[in-house]
């Protein structure tokens, strides 16, 4: 499908899917960033800060940011890498991913450049294919060492997604699974509840995650269903209200409406030897929830055909 094309105040362009039935993404160059994903009521599913800057080369807060080659503070590179601070070309070769004609989609990639090797001395190109359809949003991503020797990196998408009350938000599937707590210097628990929820601040990385991840929105009565593959980790962020009122580029409330919950590679590392490409996948979609008994049921969600 063509693509549609638009420009920033900044130049910087900006790319926007549709499919038949009316949802729409919203792409940006700066960032090879999803900034907007709306279904066919044109209703938003993505969060964006109410004070996000568009002003290259300060990332912009909401969307889906592309973490890389580092996650949050997990290494000596500035605070989820370099990748979501630069501007992206189309990808015209996109092999080898079999052509996307019958969805609305973009081919993007970032190659390494002379100040990205002063800082992380490593050629590669990174590809991300975005695709829409009814209901779902799709990322593909793909690294490629073009060096002559092997090197490690990390990845991640940071989704961050609009929910209705945070206080009414579940997250099911991390059930039982180690995860590493941001918040008390990386150290290593055991998720014990049913389900995470949330009345204060939560920053984790989960760790051997399973392929399906549901969000359980209440108030909205429909249930955010991430599904990955190559992305054996989970970070589950909501920086509460203290930590909020001290982020400069978010509003001191928008945590209510707001919730992190990003498919990733970071512990551990992944390894590529040169001319070898790693490969993830990432579906988002949105699914209608049904109560019983008053409440949500999870089994339905998680392993029901949906």
């Amino acid at each position: 499908m063509p693509l549609n094309l638009g420009n920033d105040g900044d130049g910087s362009s900006r790319i926007i899917l549709t499919e038949p039935r009316g949802s729409t993404a919203e792409v940006l160059l700066f960032g090879g960033q999803v900034i907007s994903w709306k279904n066919e009521r044109r209703e938003e599913l993505l969060y964006m800060s109410s004070k996000a800057q568009y002003k290259p080369p300060k990332a912009i807060r909401g969307g889906i940011p592309v973490c890389f080659p580092q996650f949050g503070n997990f290494g000596g590179l500035e605070r989820h890498g370099f990748a979501r601070n630069k501007f992206w070309s189309h990808d015209e070769d996109p092999s080898p991913l079999p052509p996307a004609n019958k969805q609305s989609s973009v081919d993007l990639i970032l190659k390494s450049t002379e100040d990205d090797l002063k800082t992380w001395p490593h050629s590669f190109e990174l590809r991300i294919r975005i695709s829409i359809s009814p209901g779902k949003l799709t990322l593909i991503p793909r690294v490629r060492n073009i060096d002559s020797k092997a090197f490690s990196f990390m990845f991640a998408l940071r989704n961050y997604l609009y929910v209705s009350d945070i206080s009414e938000v579940r997250v099911e599937g991390l059930e039982t699974l180690d995860y590493l707590d941001n918040l008390i210097g990386k150290e290593r628990f055991t998720e014990q509840a049913d389900a995470i929820t949330f009345d204060g601040e939560v920053d984790r990385v989960y760790l051997n995650t399973p392929t399906k991840i549901a969000v359980i929105d209440h108030e909205r009565k429909r249930t955010i269903e991430l599904r990955k593959e190559g992305m054996p980790n989970a970070v589950v962020w909501n920086p509460w209200d203290k930590k909020a009122k001290t982020i400069a580029d978010m509003g001191d409330e928008d945590y209510k409406t707001m919730l992190c919950v990003d498919s990733g590679v970071i512990e551990p590392l992944v390894l590529l030897k040169p001319r070898e490409e790693w490969k993830g996948r990432q579906e988002l979609s949105i699914v209608s929830s049904s109560y019983c008994s008053g409440q949500l049921d999870p089994r339905k969600v998680l392993y029901g055909d949906i």
